[in-house]
């Protein structure tokens, strides 16, 4: 087996164990959450022997270890549960609610990469100078501030007063035509992609910056190419890696971390879900969204692995 093939023979068994450990953590911390989902649908009048009944009805009262291995057993076959309180299935649910994150994910995400790509070679290219002082603190500011103040201030700015786009995501049907799912979408996506634009240009910028330090870049300047054609001919390329890793960890946010603004936007999708069920103390979805999202941040990540293994001209020519 090939140096390559081992790495990412590694890389792959590590994040299938890494998924494994978190289940346990998932399942784990979902016991301990307080709150009773039999008192939840019964309500507060509901008799002890009748909570009894539905407690017994629901599997909640099995030994943990019993309810553990069921449910690892229904994710490796693809079933992911019955909601407690509703009884529909998962799936079913997760499917549609799935579907509106990564259309608002997505979005964002075609908006932030290349923006970010071009305003992180504009700060190297005008590096200490005005373009860059700009960039930098704007960027700063938007890294600074938590996702739900800019939520509430774009929502107030842009929708309440200005009125161009529409306050919340209430109106969000995904059976429309897209402009209209854009429209309902505006301010989610901004709010996202400003969110996650600044972490990528900083890091673009931080990663072509140190490529420039080495000593074929000056051998590129002494040959009298111009200093933007020696960023995208001679830095950029060497810099993918680094930058991919980047792209990619804001990926994962994009469709991790959408929680808060699904939630600030009344957007239905994962988020919003996964916190109506949290209420509803309803375990089997709690758990089912968590080990959705953990999944999706893992495989991300392990991307970004494969692609920095791939992109290391060390191992694809050792000597």
């Amino acid at each position: 087996m090939g140096p390559i093939a081992k790495l990412l023979a590694q890389r792959i068994s590590l994040g299938l164990l890494l998924l494994f450990f978190v289940s346990i953590v998932i399942f784990v911390g979902t016991m301990l959450l307080p709150g009773d989902v039999a008192q939840q649908i019964l309500g507060q009048s509901a008799t002890p022997e009748a909570l009894a009944n539905l407690r017994a009805e629901l599997g909640v009262n099995d030994p943990p270890v019993t309810r553990y291995f069921n449910w690892l057993g229904g994710l490796l076959t693809g079933d992911l549960g019955t909601a407690l309180t509703s009884g529909q299935s998962i799936n079913e649910a997760v499917g549609r609610r799935f579907a509106n994150t990564l259309f608002l994910a997505s979005c964002a995400a075609i908006i932030a990469v290349p923006l970010a790509i071009f305003l992180g070679l504009l700060a190297v290219r005008y590096q200490e100078r005005w373009p860059d002082k700009m960039i930098s603190a704007s960027t700063l500011t938007t890294i600074s501030m938590p996702e739900f103040v800019l939520g509430y201030i774009l929502m107030f700015i842009l929708g309440v007063q200005l009125r161009w786009f529409s306050p919340t995501a209430v109106g969000f049907r995904p059976d429309a035509d897209f402009f209209t799912r854009l429209e309902s979408i505006a301010l989610p996506v901004i709010v996202l992609t400003l969110v996650v634009l600044a972490h990528m240009m900083r890091m673009t910028r931080a990663a072509i910056l140190n490529v420039m330090q080495s000593a074929y870049i000056e051998t590129a300047e002494l040959k009298g190419l111009s200093t933007f054609s020696v960023i995208r001919k001679h830095a950029f390329p060497n810099a993918i890696a680094p930058v991919v890793n980047v792209v990619m960890l804001n990926l994962a946010y994009l469709v991790v971390g959408v929680v808060v603004v699904e939630v600030v936007f009344v957007y239905p999708g994962m988020g919003q879900y996964l916190v109506d069920h949290v209420t509803k103390r309803d375990i089997p979805v709690v758990q089912a969204c968590g080990m959705i999202f953990a999944a999706i941040y893992i495989g991300l990540n392990l991307v970004a692995d494969v692609v920095s293994i791939l992109t290391n001209p060390r191992l694809r020519h050792p000597k």
